[in-house]
């Protein structure tokens, strides 16, 4: 693959998960509690950190987050977005190097440790600690999320051939 072709597939993966952004923006909530997503836009992430690379994973998330938080959300959901997005995907890079886990298992970690930075920057927007009271059941919901975000990843990594 070269430059220009890989550059495309980079920039159809970001615009995959800005559409997946938006279509879960719109979606209704399927919790009664606040803030509680599935991370849709994470199937893109997934799939360029298992088919091109960390970098070009690091690189289509952070893209995705700073368009989605232009377009259609804050500075402040800037902030959870790449707080989020840096431990998570620190996590996954990681553990894809050094464990034999499954994507599904990678994405569970990121689910919850996406959940975990968010927290992180909340205390620190809020001045308060007491927030951190929100992440068990953060961790419930990220662990579920994760596990449909991997299967949904791996579906796609197997079926989307990006000829390298």
């Amino acid at each position: 693959m070269n430059k220009t072709q890989k550059l495309a597939a980079l920039s159809m993966t970001v615009a995959a998960a800005m559409l997946l952004s938006f279509i879960e923006s719109k979606l209704p909530s399927f919790t009664a509690v606040p803030g509680i997503k599935i991370g849709l836009a994470n199937i893109a992430v997934m799939f360029a950190l298992y088919r091109f690379g960390a970098k070009e994973a690091v690189l289509v998330s952070l893209v995705r987050i700073v368009l989605v938080s232009l377009l259609f959300g804050s500075l402040v959901s800037m902030l959870y977005g790449l707080a989020g997005a840096a431990l998570s995907l620190s996590l996954m890079i990681i553990l894809k190097k050094i464990t034999p886990l499954s994507a599904v298992g990678i994405s569970v970690v990121g689910g919850v440790a996406h959940n975990a930075g968010q927290i992180a920057v909340a205390c620190l927007l809020v001045g308060t600690a007491k927030i951190a009271y929100y992440l068990p059941v953060l961790v419930l919901t990220g662990t579920l999320a994760g596990i449909v975000i991997g299967i949904c990843a791996g579906v796609v990594v197997k079926r989307v051939n990006v000829k390298q």
